[in-house]
């Protein structure tokens, strides 16, 4: 039964990844702007206008422009760039190494801080501990991204001077050095989820932990410490992967405005780059990736989700 729920779930992800094809393609041509001006400039002549177009294959009818990229795309080829020449998918897999990281960093802070906030809170009910949890998810899920990142600048960077302000580096080339870079860009990109974690599973906790089965793990003689991890974090849990997942695809997204304020040479910041260059083949192929990879994640937290409750219907 696992395995026809899991081969249903790759069949609803094909149309799935063609609307996303076509909704791509179709909502970067509505940006205004002609890249062949970008990239000739305000005094080329039209006749050079025209044969720009014509060899960038933009004079074609969009579903033949739709076709062909389409096409390509399935062969891993997604074109170009329009102002530098290098593929796109070289390009995007170029950069993906440090967006993962970031994200990654991020979504170990969100479920980390959120599950610590959560299980404290429960454990400690109307403690200081519990209203800093309840605090903490109020404020956390009010305050946008990039409200939090010029907050940290502001304080960690500028005020203490104890964290870089801007720059990266990879953790292949230096552990102590890219924790320094990424900890700011990754709270700053974990902070709604961290909120959104700790609300749902202490939630989720709370009427966990008022169920029968608890109830009777007391009566045995069960610490409360032990009910909670033993007993109500696997039934709680649930709820959370969900929100975990969404975080994934959240992060992702987010990347775009926390890579261009803390100058980090990710996905995100290509995808900036790209929107102010015009370069339409380079934003498709970014955007399409980040998308793919968004599926992917929903699709492993479906699964995830099942192996959890085994009372789900495959």
């Amino acid at each position: 039964m696992f395995f026809k729920f899991l081969l249903r779930r790759l069949i609803y992800v094909i149309p799935t990844l063609l609307i996303t094809t076509l909704v791509v393609f179709s909502f970067i041509l509505l940006i205004p702007g002609d890249p062949v001006v970008a990239l000739l400039g305000e005094n080329a002549t039209p006749e050079k206008i025209a044969q720009m177009r014509e060899q960038l294959g933009l004079n074609d009818p969009i579903l033949v422009q739709y076709g062909n990229w389409l096409l390509h795309a399935i062969h891993g080829d997604l074109g170009k760039s329009i102002f530098t020449g290098q593929p796109v998918f070289e390009a995007v897999t170029g950069r993906l190494a440090v967006t993962f990281q970031l994200v990654f960093i991020s979504m170990l802070v969100s479920v980390g801080l959120g599950m610590f906030f959560a299980i404290t809170s429960v454990y400690f009910p109307n403690s200081v501990m519990d209203y800093i949890a309840r605090f903490i998810s109020i404020l956390g899920a009010s305050l946008p991204n990039f409200w939090v990142a010029m907050l940290l600048v502001v304080f960690f960077s500028l005020t203490l001077n104890w964290l870089p302000a801007t720059g990266f580096i990879s953790i292949t080339e230096n552990t102590a050095g890219f924790f320094k870079t990424v900890l700011l860009p990754a709270i700053s990109l974990g902070a709604v989820g961290m909120a959104v974690i700790t609300r749902h599973l202490r939630s989720s906790l709370l009427e966990v932990m008022g169920a029968d089965f608890v109830r009777t793990a007391y009566s045995k003689g069960v610490s409360r410490w032990r009910s909670i991890f033993n007993h109500g974090l696997r039934n709680a849990m649930l709820p959370v992967v969900t929100t975990i997942g969404i975080g994934f695809g959240n992060a992702i997204g987010g990347t775009v405005v926390i890579e261009t304020i803390f100058a980090i040479p990710g996905t995100g910041q290509l995808a900036v780059n790209s929107i102010l260059q015009r370069d339409f083949t380079m934003l498709q192929g970014v955007v399409l990736i980040l998308i793919v990879l968004v599926i992917i994640i929903n699709f492993i937290t479906d699964i995830v989700y099942a192996l959890l409750d085994p009372r789900i219907e495959y």
